[in-house]
């Protein structure tokens, strides 16, 4: 008797670490206090013993990209910033507990868990966008940039549920999910992410192609129909046009000296960035070194012409993923990253899930173009979350492979 009520207890423990990992990703600083509880379960379900957790691709990956971030430490200076942004990296950890503690009777518990929450956070932007007229959600401290970044994946995951409920013959859900792709790629329009929603749009006409390449009408109809919808989304935007037209103004005032602009930062950032990657392009400079880099760039790079842009935005990263980490690790951290990719679309297409692992390796990639976006430290958790549920789903549940195999 007493060692069922310890076994009952130890699930219950596990189940609500997964379940409040889930529900903590969005509200301010909850991601650390969902780690710390689901590391927690992990240790006491003997996860250390868990071996053959290796053989899975995107651990793999993960253990090599946050391997190297830590060798790295060896030639930064060692009065590096600990506090970084390039930290975050290492909530990728987080998959390894999360995805060995999944199990067939677990799986429906925090995919609902993981569910609720995301539809939650969606609903509290959507109305502060609606009623307040502000970007982001206040109340988590979330920023436009974020929140965008999960509207976006929401599309893409939406898009391809209702691909695997048509395989079905589910019409009402595979309907209900494109509307819900519709009204979140809808909200996407309205926030002031612009490399973020040409990502969203990008990967989304990539899925469409790859998914019809064989059948050239429904193609067609499917790529006029999406452009429709985008024109529509895009003409009635009124954020979306303000940012169109920031482009142009911010392009003009940057030719002109004046580089405290949306546009201007990012392009003074990376030019100071690229000068890093290129100054040692093999190691970097070491982990924790680019904010350093960047402030002191601002002041001396070519001959200070960035030094008022600390009073428009604090330098904290270079707003491009492959430049941030190539300045900390060069050429052998971009290695390592194009490596974790391409494990994570392994671990995708191993379960016959090619199609999804295109699309969210390509968002990713995309997206880390104009913002360091795996920074943000609700994204890399949601997708981990994201993967570790649909994989799991996969393999406990099965049947999620339809898609692929009649697109290929």
């Amino acid at each position: 008797m007493s060692n069922w009520i310890v076994l009952n207890g130890r699930e219950l423990l596990i189940r609500f670490a997964l379940m409040f990992f889930c529900l903590a990703l969005w509200p301010k600083g909850g991601i650390y206090w969902g780690m710390g509880v689901l590391a927690l379960a992990w240790l006491l379900d003997g996860g250390m013993s868990r071996s053959d957790l290796i053989k899975e691709p995107l651990i793999l990956g993960i253990l090599l990209f946050c391997g190297v971030w830590l060798l790295g430490l060896l030639w930064s200076d060692f009065a590096a910033d600990l506090e970084g942004k390039w930290i975050k990296y290492f909530v990728f950890f987080v998959f390894i507990p999360l995805f060995s503690l999944l199990n067939r009777e677990r799986l429906p518990w925090v995919a609902g868990a993981l569910l609720c929450g995301y539809l939650a956070m969606v609903i509290l932007g959507g109305y502060q966008w609606v009623a307040e007229e502000e970007q982001g959600i206040s109340l988590f401290d979330m920023s436009y940039l974020s929140y965008s970044a999960v509207l976006g994946i929401g599309v893409i995951l939406a898009v391809y549920g209702g691909w695997i409920a048509l395989s079905r013959a589910n019409w009402p859900l595979s309907i209900l999910l494109w509307l819900a792709a519709l009204l979140l790629l809808f909200f996407q329009f309205h926030e002031n992410a612009r490399g973020i929603l040409l990502s969203t749009v990008a990967v989304l006409l990539l899925m469409f192609c790859l998914r019809y390449r064989a059948k050239s009408g429904i193609l067609a109809v499917c790529l006029a129909s999406i452009v429709a919808v985008i024109i529509l989304f895009a003409t009635s935007s009124d954020v979306f046009h303000e940012r169109l037209e920031a482009i142009g103004s911010d392009l003009r005032l940057f030719q002109q000296g004046d580089y405290q602009t949306s546009v201007g930062y990012r392009l003074a950032t990376w030019d100071i960035g690229l000068h890093g990657l290129a100054e040692a392009p093999v190691l970097g400079h070491g982990s924790g070194m680019g904010k350093h880099y960047l402030a002191n760039g601002f002041k001396s790079y070519k001959d200070g012409i960035y030094r008022d842009l600390p009073e428009f935005h604090e330098a904290k990263h270079f707003h491009n993923e492959l430049v941030e980490i190539g300045v900390h690790l060069g050429l052998l951290g971009i290695s390592a990253f194009a490596f974790l990719l391409w494990c994570w679309f392994k671990t995708f297409k191993q379960q016959q899930m090619t199609l999804l692992g295109i699309a969210i390796v390509c968002f990713i990639f995309l997206s880390g173009l104009t913002d360091a976006i795996l920074l943000y430290s609700r994204i890399s958790p949601f997708l981990l979350a994201v993967t570790a549920v649909i994989v799991c789903w996969q393999r406990y549940k099965g049947g999620l492979d339809l898609v692929d195999r009649k697109s290929s």
